[in-house]
């Protein structure tokens, strides 16, 4: 008797190259985002290894001496290790306790906005700020809080205080950059929990106002725990790149009376590596930054699993 073989499931059985052919369309869409991860992303990595090196440009990574984790050691034994690693987690947890929450905030109370000519103006006012440069950000930071002339020393004098040189006080250094990063990415932020709020059932809102439950009431037991899981993506990702403050902003802002608190490790990687081409140092330092918001992201992403809710994986 002839046996029949069984036949294949759809897809799954398709060899690869048939399947490609068949969804080609589909492969030549995702194809730019592939490369650019391959590019930008992945192949930068082989560099990783001249924080082990003594580099040097003429005989290229490959063949530059090995130095195993002197560079480490020097960075840790360092004069401005412990001020360093000090201001970037300060800086980085301050942010994230006072930028993260208040797009959250801003999302529910456009939500819950009654009229959409209002909503659409809060909007556009919100979102505005996050097209200016951080250059321009800095500039109107410097013109408003200028000791002389600007906006808000002339309104204290005015009121009977003293003017303040903010930008050069290292106390006021970490408000300011915080601040005003908010005020830039706020509106932008709070676009995607409007979007996870626009998902929500409709009819659970109507079922609560008939139950009596007030606009609070909703909020906190509907609003909230419908946009919970996007919430807790985003904190796992934010609390994975404290260390990753950038150093853009910082430099401009930054200048030699307040470098006691703006001095984080973003910006002694930028001095180290172009400015005194100490490439395989900066890299070490790079390296170690990047292994601290790894393990920060492992163990959040892990708690957040244990405790029931969403995670990365």
């Amino acid at each position: 008797m002839r046996l029949r073989r069984p036949l294949a499931r759809a897809g799954g059985g398709a060899p690869l190259g048939r399947r490609i052919a068949r969804n080609w369309q589909l492969y030549v869409m995702i194809a730019p985002v592939i490369a650019y991860y391959l590019v930008f992303h992945y192949a930068p990595m082989y560099g990783i290894q001249i924080a082990f090196k003594d580099f040097r440009i003429n005989k290229g990574i490959w063949d530059s001496p090995w130095a195993g984790f002197k560079h480490f050691e020097r960075f840790f034994d360092s004069y401005f290790f412990e001020r360093l690693l000090t201001n970037t987690l300060e800086l980085g947890a301050y942010l994230l306790a006072v930028g993260f929450p208040i797009p959250i905030l801003l999302a529910l109370l456009l939500n819950e906005a009654g009229s959409e000519r209002f909503k659409k103006f809060v909007q556009t006012v919100t979102y505005a700020p996050h097209f200016l440069s951080t250059v321009v950000v800095v500039g109107m930071l410097m013109i408003f809080l200028n000791p002389r002339y600007g906006l808000v020393n002339t309104m204290l004098v005015s009121l009977g205080g003293e003017s303040v040189n903010f930008m050069a006080d290292p106390a006021w250094f970490k408000t300011l950059y915080v601040l005003s990063d908010v005020w830039q990415t706020m509106g932008w932020s709070s676009i995607i929990y409007l979007a996870a709020l626009g998902g929500i059932d409709p009819a659970l809102h109507e079922a609560a106002r008939v139950d009596g439950a007030s606009r609070l009431r909703r909020i906190w037991h509907i609003n909230l725990p419908g946009i919970r899981p996007t919430i807790l993506i985003l904190l796992i990702l934010n609390v994975g790149s404290i260390m990753s403050i950038g150093f853009e902003k910082v430099l401009l802002m930054q200048n030699n009376l307040n470098l006691a608190s703006s001095d984080i490790i973003d910006t002694y990687v930028y001095r180290s590596g172009i400015l005194d081409a100490n490439y395989s140092f900066s890299a070490a330092i790079g390296l170690f930054s990047a292994v601290i918001n790894f393990i920060l992201l492992v163990t959040v992403n892990s708690i957040a699993r244990r405790a029931g809710g969403s995670s990365l994986w």
